[in-house]
């Protein structure tokens, strides 16, 4: 008898890995494991190959019988690179338009809030699938969880005059941004059949996807897709080439690559159409990175933001203590230097706010690029909608005797509260960390509110430091001049 009630046991707990789940498409079979259900590899366009090559996602064919969701689906092509946390061994292929959701009630009618997480990378490297993107334990805080891939390099941003009349006055050029429009599309169809509530969806990402989530809250394209935004280290203040620009750049790669019409430049290899472009090799002669197409994105986010484009969004958005830190003083020149030569003949305002010239060459890259973006963006939406505005400083206490602050991207495990799938072991305090940041991000996306003051006339923000998190105020007198130059230079 007892061998029996075992056997059953045994018999019940593996069915109740398996679940199932109808999407407009066909019925996926994905996994439970502590009481999160997980779809991976979850096509949400068909795949972007052939004549399907820059252009505009299609739907993806349905199919019958159960497709297996357990296992991720391809990356986007792209020269990964080294040591990057977001990298996987996954394979690459040009069909990689793939999602994957986690969810604690995989039931239509449980109205859980949705998170949606653009990935990172500078819009040419990247995956949904790494590691430290697993939904499981975010999703464990009563939310689901979406990640996702989508075009990336010269496959996610390409135009040509011969592109732009075959859209016949669509989008075209900013591929990877209609693959996120394409892949939020596809969670307000189906993401109630996950237990997901699709009129409360927040969409949230790290550096390009931080820059990606600004520029959706801004877009005619996304109006209704998502109701609150979580913007980290994305920037924000920078202008994007028009498409005239971007059709030139396209030109003088198919010059280059000898194709000298649609067919034959959707027939070279991938590997020719990638050409090594990632972080440190932008081809800028030949690639043109996203556009302002005047479709998708249609002016600068500081200024739509400010027109109230976005408004009634809630909006999160911040950035970290010491973003650029972590490059070695001699190649950070470089970066002084270009901030430098933005900020014109107000640099030396700014280098006297700092206080110091060595001050200056070593915070204005990290303040320029990520830190007086922030602050500014949150200035703008503020006078539209509720809006809170943050500082990640934390640093694991592995690394404190090297890092002085937070580097780029180093938040992106505790937003998730997945600290071990980023390498070492982390302490105590770490964990604690990374369940403060976590449950901040859950609580926005649940209520509307992520537990700190709202940004305000006397710009307070919240501080997560090696102490723990604390008000403080965000406009210091640097931020305040950095702020006060490009508001000038805009106005020129």
């Amino acid at each position: 008898m007892r061998t029996s009630l075992f056997a059953l046991t045994l018999l019940l707990a593996g069915t109740a890995q398996a679940q199932e789940v109808r999407t407009d498409r066909g019925t996926l079979r994905g996994a439970t494991a502590e009481g999160v259900a997980s779809f991976k590899g979850i096509p949400y366009a068909a795949a972007p190959v052939g004549p399907l090559r820059w252009h505009a996602p299609m739907p993806v064919p349905g199919w019958t019988g159960t497709r297996d969701a357990t296992g991720y689906g391809n990356d986007c092509v792209q020269a990964r690179m080294p040591g990057d946390l977001a990298n996987t061994t996954l394979p690459m292929s040009e069909d990689c338009l793939f999602l994957n959701v986690w969810t604690p009630r995989p039931r239509a009618g449980a109205k859980l809030a949705v998170m949606v997480y653009i990935h990172g990378g500078g819009f040419s490297t990247g995956s949904g699938s790494a590691a430290i993107l697993d939904g499981s334990r975010l999703a464990a805080r009563g939310v689901v969880v979406v990640t996702f891939n989508y075009r990336l390099g010269r496959f996610g941003f390409f135009a040509t005059p011969a592109l732009t009349r075959e859209a016949g006055g669509g989008p075209t050029g900013n591929w990877a941004l209609m693959d996120q429009l394409a892949a939020l599309q596809w969670v307000k169809r189906n993401i109630a059949s996950f237990g997901g509530d699709p009129a409360n969806v927040t969409i949230f990402g790290e550096s390009a996807g931080g820059e990606s989530v600004s520029r959706l809250m801004v877009s005619p394209a996304a109006k209704g897709l998502f109701a609150k935004a979580i913007a980290a280290s994305g920037g924000g203040r920078d202008s994007w080439p028009d498409l005239a620009a971007g059709e030139a750049k396209g030109l003088a790669f198919a010059k280059r690559a000898g194709a000298e019409d649609l067919a034959a430049l959707r027939a070279l290899p991938a590997d020719k159409v990638q050409g090594g472009i990632n972080l440190l090799n932008g081809d800028e002669a030949h690639y043109s990175g996203p556009m302002t197409d005047g479709r998708i994105v249609t002016g600068d986010t500081d200024a739509l933001l400010a027109a109230g484009k976005a408004r009634g969004i809630r909006y999160v958005v911040g950035s970290n203590s010491d973003e650029l830190g972590f490059i070695p003083a001699p190649f950070l020149k470089g970066f002084v230097a270009k901030a430098t030569e933005k900020l014109g003949a107000a640099a030396d305002a700014v280098r006297t706010a700092y206080g110091s010239a060595e001050a200056y060459a070593r915070h204005i890259p990290s303040d320029y690029t990520f830190t007086e973006p922030a602050f500014s963006l949150a200035g703008r939406q503020a006078a539209h909608g509720p809006t809170w505005l943050y500082r990640f400083g934390y640093v694991a206490e592995a690394k404190r005797a090297t890092l002085a602050g937070a580097s780029h991207a180093t938040d992106v495990p505790y937003q998730f509260d997945n600290l071990a799938a980023a390498g070492g072991k982390p302490s105590p305090a770490d964990m604690a960390a990374a369940r403060l940041v976590a449950d901040h991000w859950a609580a926005f996306a649940k209520t509307g509110d992520p537990g700190w003051a709202r940004f305000d006339p006397g710009a307070q923000m919240l501080v997560i430091s090696n102490n723990g998190s604390a008000a403080a105020p965000a406009g210091t007198p640097e931020i305040m001049a950095i702020a006060a130059a490009r508001d000038a230079a805009k106005q020129k």
